[in-house]
């Protein structure tokens, strides 16, 4: 049985309560949380004992495996140490708040002998394997450019719920850091490795020191272009777009994906499977992930969404904000030693 415990009891932390808890072979045996209220009334509803700090819980509970739900600027501390006692880590995205941070859990994650995944589910979305899988073998040929977007909503009262996000210090960044991290990553993934990137980040609409909207152009280092876009002035969420465009056809994701052939053909992949539990309006693709690692533990090579992957994105977004905040670059830098070494 894997023993398995979790740090943060804030909202995505029951998506990886609900996994747990479907796999036979793990066992919930502790949870963590800074917020003593949360932390009592999660603990009872679960019935395992929680602690309040990560240090704690690996000395009292000796996990086998932990997930890291907590706000950004947390993220790091809580790997590293979990890495170097030989406890197996999943964490949310992104994999630290700024690259400085996401640099010392990849030296962690290379010289521990534990695994660790970054929690960059959409990977695992039926569609988005597809496209990887066509992408992959060459049928659509030379990729030229792609774009995407990001056109969401969010009020004042999510941020009031959770302070953290709205700021520089807890959250690294806002908009982009957040919500878009994911379709950028997928980005990447899909069309290749970014060499350069311009773009820009504001405040346009929300009551918050980070950005809301956010533009950019990606160029890959294999020579394909892609423009991105995101926001969360809109007044209701859209669903995520991406686009590639190839030499022999157009790849559209929308919830689904659509491969429009050159020759007229027409193909689609539909999401297969419906979520179920507390946050099942988030999909199944964090049960896909989570469930995958925990089955790959054995293996002797590092699970496939590694630390040094998920940092390429966390780069993408700092570009982005030195050329748009660059008075933000000096302070997070001298910050985020500071909370390394804390």
């Amino acid at each position: 049985m894997t023993r398995s415990a979790v740090i943060g009891c804030g909202d995505i932390s029951a998506l990886h309560l609900d996994a747990i808890a479907k796999m036979p072979d793990a066992e919930l045996v502790a949870i963590c949380d800074v917020d003593a209220r949360r932390l009592d009334a999660a603990s009872t509803r679960l019935g395992v004992p929680g602690f309040a700090t990560h240090g704690d819980l690996f000395e009292a509970a000796k996990p086998d495996v932990v997930h890291i739900c907590t706000p950004h600027s947390q993220h790091a501390a809580a790997v590293i140490d979990a890495l170097d006692l030989g406890i197996n880590v999943i964490v949310e995205k992104p994999v630290a708040r700024d690259p400085e941070q996401a640099a010392a859990v990849v030296a962690a994650a290379e010289r521990s002998t534990a695994k660790i995944a970054v929690c960059f589910q959409n990977r695992y979305n039926t569609p988005v394997r597809a496209a990887k899988e066509i992408l992959d073998s060459g049928w659509l040929g030379e990729v030229t450019g792609a774009s995407g977007t990001v056109i969401w909503h969010r009020t004042p009262e999510y941020y009031a719920a959770a302070p953290w996000r709205g700021t520089w210090e807890h959250g690294g960044g806002g908009l982009l850091m957040n919500q878009a991290i994911h379709t950028l990553d997928l980005l990447q993934w899909l069309v290749g490795p970014v060499a350069s990137v311009e773009g820009s980040a504001s405040t346009r609409f929300l009551p918050i020191e980070v950005e809301d909207t956010a533009e950019m152009t990606l160029r890959h280092a294999d020579g394909a272009r892609s423009v991105f876009y995101a926001t969360l002035a809109h007044t209701a969420n859209e669903p995520v777009t991406i686009d590639i465009v190839a030499e022999h056809g157009h790849l559209s994701i929308r919830e689904n994906l659509t491969v429009r052939w050159n020759d007229g053909t027409l193909e689609t992949v539909d999401e297969e499977l419906t979520a179920t539990g507390e946050r099942s309006y988030w999909g199944v693709s964090h049960e896909r992930l989570i469930t995958d690692f925990y089955t790959r533990l054995d293996e002797p090579h590092a699970f496939w969404i590694t630390p040094a992957e998920a940092a390429r994105t966390v780069e993408i977004i700092s570009d982005v904000y030195a050329s748009s905040y660059p008075e933000h670059v000096t302070s997070t830098l001298s910050s985020s030693k500071r909370s390394i070494n804390a």
